[in-house]
């Protein structure tokens, strides 16, 4: 039996195994939280039911040992998941060493050198459910609008957007790469299917530490035969949209866990806007407000709230600690104080850290050069006006990937888009229309200076049956990082692995 399982189950003896999750004990009774991966429950030990060998085993139970427990199943609303077991019987299967994750703050490496334990915490078990099922609904969507999945292979002969940024491997003498993208792959093989996408790893070997980068990470790709621009357009926000909904119907209490506000992903209803490059550049310098709201003088106002918040919880975290000072203060006021003084100073750097982001997000968007791309500083100013994610499209081509359409109407812009989360978040998905010109894709490879050679085999797809077709690019784990408004992508994924890190 699962701890899933006991909704139906209320008056019945049933068996569950698992690992001890916490422990409180009192006279005669032993309360533990088991958690089998499914979910967690409360189990009542009493003394006077399962004898004194079996409750001094419960007692001697440390975190994370493992062990089984008989009992019966009593509905309680108050408990974690609605049920408590009252225990008949129950069978420890190992004692653990003390646990090196304590309840506390530890800062960030420590988590991270220890994430084959911090995984069993109810914060990362939850985020991890919730990139199941967005996993599940991705192949929902696609597999009930008739798309294949396909497999694009992971060694590479040729990079997708240029070299300098992918993982170089010897492949029997010759040089490979891990591949940064499917995408060239998943046109060829929508020219024989129609419709496909690829869900697989991908590489880039940027050395960057930003909270929106992993070296290795999942991308879903799919590539659309007779598909324009704007029917992408159409079919990512259709996506986007079953996505976020299965995850609010399915995945309730996860959400409520991490403490995720739903406000703005209920929002996903909405139209999302489409903008040209133009349009969003305009916003982002401040030069065309959003629903009354102006990027440049609302990040203003927001550094004063902040600033001034940032004062109310100095002198409270000061308050709070005077006080734990006076003589004969009851323990469990103590406790209380203190752990209002952690929540405190967690606030504060999480205050501060916006404070120091602010005036550089300013500065950027002051400072835009009209032609560059977008950095993380500009996609941050512009989706924070904005309760949905946002589509900004027909881009200077100088700054997008080769194979990337002209704008028939202007030659100046490549017909790409990119999906921008809001609170923030930026780019989740890169795509656009493909360019269907033999000759102007050779003029564009040998100006982004890739070897001509290496997309021979790319170039025979013009001509032989070419069409207008599009695609798509998802990161896996952005989406995750915004559905469940994550500080950094590294918990989006089970083991991260970015600049600077490669264990455990």
């Amino acid at each position: 039996m699962y701890i899933r399982d006991l909704n139906g189950c209320e008056g019945k003896e049933v068996m569950l195994q698992g690992w001890a999750a916490n422990k409180r004990d009192s006279k005669g009774l032993v309360f533990l939280y088991l958690r089998d991966g499914t979910g967690m429950c409360q189990c009542v030990v009493a003394l006077d039911v399962v004898g004194e060998e079996k409750f001094n085993a419960a007692k001697k139970l440390t975190l994370e040992s493992s062990f089984s427990i008989t009992g019966n199943v009593v509905k309680d609303e108050k408990q974690i998941g609605g049920f408590e077991i009252q225990a008949t019987d129950i069978n420890v299967i190992s004692y653990a060493e003390e646990f090196p994750i304590a309840k506390k703050e530890h800062g960030v490496d420590f988590l991270m050198d220890h994430r084959h334990l911090w995984l069993r915490s109810q914060r990362q078990w939850a985020i991890m459910k919730i990139r199941n099922r967005i996993i599940f609904s991705i192949h929902q969507f696609f597999q009930e609008d008739g798309f294949v999945e396909m497999d694009a292979p992971i060694f590479t002969g040729n990079a997708c957007e240029g070299t300098s940024n992918l993982f170089e491997t010897d492949y029997y003498g010759d040089p490979a790469y891990l591949s940064q993208s499917g995408q060239l792959y998943g046109e060829a093989m929508a020219m024989a299917m129609g419709k496909i996408y690829t869900f697989g790893p991908t590489f880039r070997a940027e050395k960057s530490k930003t909270r929106r980068h992993l070296s290795e990470f999942w991308m879903i790709e799919p590539e659309m035969a007779f598909f324009d621009i704007f029917q992408n357009m159409d079919l990512i926000e259709n996506f986007l949209r079953r996505v976020v909904s299965d995850v609010l119907r399915d995945c309730k209490n996860e959400l409520e866990i991490i403490g995720r506000d739903i406000s703005v992903l209920e929002q996903i209803v909405k139209p999302f806007p489409r903008l040209t490059y133009d349009e969003a550049v305009r916003i982002i310098k401040g030069e065309q407000d959003v629903n009354g709201q102006n990027s440049i003088t609302s990040l203003e106002d927001e550094l004063k709230t902040i600033l001034a918040r940032i004062e109310e919880v100095k002198n409270e975290i000061a308050e709070r600690e005077e006080k734990i000072k006076t003589p004969n203060m009851k323990k469990g006021e103590i406790g209380f104080n203190q752990a209002k003084i952690d929540k405190l100073k967690q606030e504060q750097n999480d205050l501060e850290e916006q404070s120091r982001n602010i005036p550089q997000w300013l500065n950027s968007a002051r400072n835009f050069e009209y032609g560059n791309d977008f950095g993380g500083s500009d996609e941050t100013v512009i989706t924070r006006l904005f309760d949905v994610p946002i589509m900004v499209y027909n881009w200077p081509h100088e700054v997008k990937a080769f194979y990337l359409k002209r704008d028939p109407e202007n030659s100046r812009f490549a017909r790409g888009v990119d999906v921008l989360a809001p609170e923030g978040y930026g780019e989740i998905v890169g795509g656009g229309e493909r360019e269907t010109d033999e000759n102007l894709l050779r003029e564009k490879i040998t100006e982004h200076q890739l070897p001509m050679a290496a997309f021979e085999w790319y170039l025979d797809l013009r001509k032989f049956g070419s069409v207008p077709h599009a695609g798509f690019g998802l990161g896996l784990e952005r989406i995750v990082t915004w559905i469940c408004k994550l500080p950094h992508v590294r918990e989006s994924i089970p083991f991260p692995r970015m600049y600077g890190r490669l264990l455990p």
